[in-house]
């Protein structure tokens, strides 16, 4: 039978841990209640074996008597038994002293067997009565130390677990922790709208593709993804080498310059290219030193004339195709920057649509949600990846998308964990919850939400004779699983630890084309009736937690 459970959802590495304790406490106890470990001030937990064995380490108001003083750790007496002698002990105290250092009272050496201790009771009514003082930083409260545990379970200055980063942290100031402190809580980017944890923000500013960054030659701000199109094509003071330095030109400026030093140069580089084409007609014997992979003479720089080649009507015919060519490069140069410009606006446009699409499927998302009218289907994909990392003992925790119950209506989503081989209890058994998330319609809603679930995981046979694996359950309005979430989805589940155990799976068609269906069909209050007239009751309580 599947036991009903309400837990913390704190990550994948504790939810092992918190399930199997929680579930074998609700095997002992036999009752269906939310999932709470309770703890001390430090954190340390109540059922550690130094605690069992000592009294009680609290600080009484007014002081403690010496009466109520165990002689052998010095505390209050836990569980008092008295002797034969007279002495009076904590029960744990005493049985550990006679098994370590023999048979005797720690206090007059008389002989003394387990067997002769007997309970004393009144003590133990007397000391459980005593005012003591919460132990919590902070806390003022005093109370009877039997109403110490009860206390310390709802103490707004005891500490919990934050969810996100795992740091003990007072219950009253989790709220704030968790939205303004806590490293890892969920921001984001204000430039490409990607969620992240807070303490990987500094590292995605560095490298978002959409941030606006400084040319570092011009101080023109752009996005980042632009700024190599900018540096080759674009910037007026970035460093580029000359158009003719593939005939030899060693010269490097700043673009804005590259015209100038085009229209000072032009005989050189004329020259440059003359002397590049006469030298290809030069044969093997008579070899000319190379720059760049071209022929290349070190007097075209100097002031010697060149009649020579002024005068040979070859010569003037290059250099009146370099001219056209010149201007030719020139005017595809002016296209080659517009072109870019252009570019640039639409890529800038581009990251906007973009940012629009991501928003468009977002509500794309939450409108689907709410057209379930409180009966969802969960399609899981892959699952027999999911057994393969189970059997390898790694965690296997899912969360559906929302979906909601109506138009307007609670929005809720499905978590589902497969126990790993080594549980206490619960091995090899999967687990199903059900979480309330934030939804568009809180605020005009009745909390806590009241109603009446039905999860099932459907036969996926061909044949008229399908018999999903159903459970129903009742919503208990007292549990924090059912109050109205502060975060986008409740840490606390309510649902089934066992819920189904994977050898049952193996019976019939669960699971087809490596996918497995969960259904959730969800009927608010005011919609209990038609539950009833359908003949589906709720799972008594017997053996839930």
């Amino acid at each position: 039978m599947s036991l009903l459970y309400s837990d913390n959802i704190c990550g994948a590495r504790d939810v092992e841990s918190g399930c199997c304790a929680a579930m074998a406490s609700a095997c002992s106890a036999g009752t269906k209640e939310d999932s709470v470990s309770v703890s001390s001030g430090t954190g340390n937990p109540s059922s550690s074996f130094t605690e069992e064995t000592q009294g009680y380490d609290v600080e009484f108001d007014p002081p403690l008597e010496s009466k109520y003083e165990c002689p052998i750790c010095l505390m209050a007496l836990r569980e008092a038994v008295q002797t034969p002698c007279g002495h009076r002990f904590c029960k744990g105290c005493i049985v550990k002293s006679i098994r370590d250092a023999g048979h005797k009272c720690p206090v007059d050496n008389e002989i003394l067997l387990e067997n002769q201790l007997f309970p004393d009771n009144f003590a133990k009514r007397e000391i459980l009565s005593l005012m003591v003082k919460c132990p919590n930083k902070g806390c003022s409260m005093k109370m009877e130390l039997r109403h110490l545990e009860d206390h310390q379970l709802q103490c707004d200055f005891s500490t919990v677990d934050c969810p996100q980063c795992q740091g003990a942290i007072q219950k009253n100031h989790l709220k704030e922790h968790m939205t303004q402190e806590c490293l890892r809580r969920q921001v984001c980017c204000p430039n490409c709208a990607t969620s992240m944890a807070y303490e990987d923000k500094e590292l995605h500013d560095q490298t978002c593709p959409l941030a606006n960054v400084f040319c570092e030659y011009c101080n023109t701000v752009l996005i980042r993804e632009q700024m190599p199109n900018h540096y080759d094509n674009d910037c007026p003071t970035a460093p580029v080498p000359c158009f003719y330095s593939a005939f030899g030109c060693p010269e490097k400026m700043q673009r804005n310059e590259l015209a100038r030093h085009m229209q000072e140069f032009t005989q050189v580089h004329m020259r440059m290219m003359a002397q590049s084409f006469q030298n290809i007609s030069v044969t093997a014997t008579n070899p000319v030193p190379f720059i760049n992979g071209l022929p290349f003479e070190p007097t075209l720089f100097s002031p010697v004339s060149h009649a020579a080649y002024d005068c040979n009507p070859e010569v003037q015919n290059f250099k009146e195709t370099i001219q056209q060519l010149e201007g030719r490069l020139v005017r595809q140069d002016h296209q080659i920057r517009e072109l870019i410009a252009k570019m640039e606006t639409q890529n800038s446009h581009m990251a906007e649509l973009k940012r629009t699409i991501r928003n468009l499927e977002g509500k794309i998302i939450e409108m689907e949600a709410q057209q379930c009218n409180g009966i969802y289907i969960w399609k899981i994909e892959n699952f027999s990846g999911l057994q393969k990392a189970q059997e390898e003992e790694r965690p296997v925790v899912m969360h559906s998308p929302g979906f909601y119950t109506g138009k307007p209506g609670y929005k809720l989503c499905l978590r589902l964990h497969i126990q790993l081989p080594n549980a206490q209890r619960c091995a090899n058994f999967i687990s199903l919850f059900v979480h309330t998330m934030q939804g568009e319609y809180d605020s005009h809603l009745p909390w806590p939400f009241q109603g009446t679930i039905r999860l099932s995981i459907l036969d996926q046979s061909e044949g008229p004779e399908r018999q999903n694996h159903e459970e129903v359950m009742e919503a208990k309005p007292e549990l924090l699983a059912f109050q109205r979430p502060t975060v986008h989805r409740n840490p606390k589940g309510f649902g089934y630890v066992t819920f189904m155990h994977l050898q049952t799976l193996k019976q019939r068609t669960f699971v087809k084309d490596d996918t497995l269906l969960v259904r959730c069909e969800v009927l608010t209050r005011l919609d209990l009736n038609s539950l009833r007239r359908e003949g589906f009751q709720a799972r008594s309580t017997d053996g839930a937690m």
